[in-house]
């Protein structure tokens, strides 16, 4: 079997309405569709984190792979990733990212060449329910959809989420710059979700450490299961753990430092940010040794979603809920797409390789709109047009 073609569209999928984070209101995703094709007809889809990374695909990756063997995974690699150590050196990492895109979509062809769902390529299922958390943030209202910006109307949309879809796991974004509104808002779901329901924060590095401890003190009686990247550094990390006995998470992928420093406690990665699956599940085995958690993104198509549901079925280390935006998606780029969770859990595909096909209608629609529109901005600040915040917001 040869790669014979790599074919590249651009998609954006917005969201219901735009929710704020630290850089600004997100209004949606502008990602790289991969499919990669063989000469003996079978079709592997991958995804890339952020639409640049397409580019990188098809001047740099898409030429060094034609007439490769799918199936072999090293060779495919040793044509297009220079060493880590070096990229690492000279901040020429995108070609990993990239390739991590296109690899999905070799573990795509594997699966179908064996007649098998990938969960079983990896060695076989220790879970097929697989959880998810809601979400909840600030968001500005848009055609119906959003308007959550108070305290009381996130409290509202996280009820309606349980009341709907059974929800008890509900990770957010209380990002405003503005600690009281954080610790009240907080205060007030726990109050309405009760005790049983997990509690998670992301705050993307809004605090400064002064304002972590404070923060996160007065928030700690309300059993928060999770706080992601309440600060911007490790060592920063590290020195709030002496303060608070909140696990810590991030999305910045260095385990030697987060053992060494002690802190953060869990990681959330996209699978082609690590390089690709294969880099993936060796990351895993390492938190494994070293006690550090690992779970997945948000915001990802359902093609890295369904990645993500494989991995997590056939890795019984993954217990913790991976953070889902299914609610906010308008649309996707696979058949039947997005996924949504009921109870907390979406059922792990049972088609050979990753499971999902693409919508040709839904590529048409998306793959327009990037034509149109240009890529999504998500660092826009209304307040600040044409300029970037800077951290930390407080």
């Amino acid at each position: 079997m040869k790669i014979t073609n790599i074919r590249v569209t651009h998609v954006n999928v917005p969201l219901d309405a735009p929710f704020w984070w630290t850089a600004g209101l997100y209004g949606g995703a502008s990602k790289s569709i991969i499919e990669v094709e063989t000469d003996q007809g079978v079709v592997g889809l991958g995804e890339a984190p952020w639409w640049h990374f397409g580019e990188v695909i098809k001047a740099e990756i898409a030429p060094a792979l034609i007439g490769a063997d799918p199936l072999d995974i090293a060779d495919c690699e040793a044509r297009c990733v220079p060493p880590w150590q070096i990229t690492a050196n000279t901040g020429e990492n995108a070609a990993s990212v990239a390739f991590g895109a296109v690899e999905l979509a070799l573990w795509d062809i594997r699966g179908k060449v064996f007649g098998m769902p990938l969960y079983k390529v990896l060695g076989g299922a220790v879970r097929k329910d697989i959880p998810f958390s809601e979400y909840f943030s600030f968001r500005a209202a848009q055609n119906g959809a959003g308007g959550e910006m108070t305290p009381e109307a996130i409290v509202d949309y996280c009820l309606k989420m349980r009341e709907e879809h059974g929800s008890t796991i509900f990770e957010g974004k209380l990002i405003m710059g503005d600690p009281q509104l954080e610790i009240r808002t907080v205060r007030m779901l726990r109050e309405a979700l009760g005790e049983k329901a997990q509690i998670k924060l992301d705050s993307n590095m809004q605090w400064s450490l002064t304002t972590a401890r404070w923060v996160l003190r007065e928030i700690e009686p309300f059993n928060i299961r999770n706080y992601e990247d309440p600060v911007a550094t490790f060592e920063e990390m590290a020195a709030l753990r002496q303060h608070s006995r909140i696990p810590f998470s991030t999305h910045t992928p260095d385990l030697r430092r987060a053992v060494a420093l002690g802190a953060p406690d869990y990681f959330v990665c996209n699978f082609a940010a690590l390089g690709g699956l294969s880099k993936t599940l060796k990351f895993i085995a390492a938190c494994e040794a070293m006690g550090k958690g690992f779970w997945c993104y948000s915001n990802d198509l359902g093609i890295m979603t369904s990645a993500y549901l494989h991995v997590v079925a056939a890795t019984q280390w993954i217990t913790e809920a991976s953070q889902s935006l299914f609610a906010w998606q308008i649309g996707d780029v696979i058949k039947d797409g997005p996924f949504r969770q009921t109870g907390n859990t979406v059922r792990v595909p049972e088609g050979h390789g990753l499971g999902v096909e693409l919508d040709p209608a839904a590529m048409k629609r998306w793959s327009q709109h990037f034509a149109e529109h240009g890529p999504m901005h998500h660092f826009s600040d209304p307040a600040m047009p044409g300029r970037y915040r800077r951290l930390p917001l407080n």
